[in-house]
């Protein structure tokens, strides 16, 4: 499997395989690689002539140094895991200064205000992180399409306003989330909680589903205040935000248009450990 650590040589190599009709698939990832980033990767496999995948932990993106401390580092194994799925697949596994060349500042972006809404109330600075090392990382590997997970709908907003407005020529495709035994939405947070907790988080997607039904015959200010009595009976559970949004413009629902879809989001703490998730209710 070519694995590239700097982006001169990974350009040269993408630059020296490159055909008038080939395409390049790209899924950005900060590994530890679970079956959702694979299944990102099945999908670009199927549809491109090239697949590349970079794995890089992005200072810029975090607002708290611990949970960028603590974040699971595991590029053997995760070498490992592509090399399995397909040796064909391209890695780029960068380091800091060959991102930022010593400046690991983020470039300011206006999202038209989706960065203003849930994640980006909890945690400032993060979507101008991640719209500065998605818009580096596309003028690197100038991908054909870039492969997301829908867990991270918001971000996936961010990066196709992110590219539309800066007239990128990279197709944003997103895909459905993809869970765990027990219905927890995979990430590679998860590798942080104990079996106990990993059991309990089930919690998370049953609220979703139960908000998917109530959504058809109650107010969204009933909802809300039903997600959060009821997280308030275990004591493991901290609600950071639950709210009912556009699809459109994340903008929280407080009445129902017709016509116009809307997703359930919360973010919960388990024991300091940042689980998201999200379901649509249309």
């Amino acid at each position: 499997m070519p694995i590239f650590y700097g982006k001169a040589t990974l350009m040269d190599h993408l630059k020296s395989i490159k055909t008038p009709d080939s395409t390049i698939g790209f899924v950005p990832t900060m590994g530890a690689l679970h079956q959702g980033h694979l299944a990102l990767m099945r999908q670009s496999l199927l549809e491109n002539d090239n697949t590349v995948v970079s794995i890089f932990v992005n200072p810029t993106q975090f607002n708290n140094p611990e949970d960028l401390a603590k974040y699971p580092r595991t590029l053997e194994d995760d070498i490992k895991k592509l090399d399995n799925l397909d040796p064909s697949i391209i890695l780029y596994a960068p380091s800091v200064d060959d991102i930022y060349e010593g400046k690991v500042v983020s470039q300011n972006f206006d999202f038209d205000g989706l960065e203003n809404q849930m994640e980006g109330k909890f945690r400032p600075g993060h979507f101008d992180g991640v719209g500065t090392i998605v818009k580096r990382l596309f003028e690197i590997v100038a991908p054909t399409k870039a492969y997301f997970g829908e867990k991270d709908f918001q971000q996936l907003q961010i990066v196709k306003k992110m590219v539309a407005k800066n007239g990128l020529k990279v197709a944003i495709i997103g895909c459905p989330i993809f869970r765990e035994e027990n219905h927890l939405a995979m990430s590679s947070r998860n590798e942080r909680l104990s079996n106990k907790e990993r059991e309990d988080a089930a919690i998370i997607y049953k609220i979703l589903s139960t908000v998917k039904e109530k959504f058809k015959t109650e107010t969204t200010k009933e909802i809300s205040e039903w997600v959060s009595d009821y997280l308030k009976k275990d004591a493991h559970f901290e609600l950071e935000y639950f709210t009912i949004a556009d699809e459109e413009t994340l903008l929280s629902c407080t009445e129902k248009i017709e016509n116009k879809k809307y997703r359930a989001f919360i973010a919960v703490l388990v024991n300091n450990i940042r689980l998201i998730d999200t379901i649509s209710l249309n």
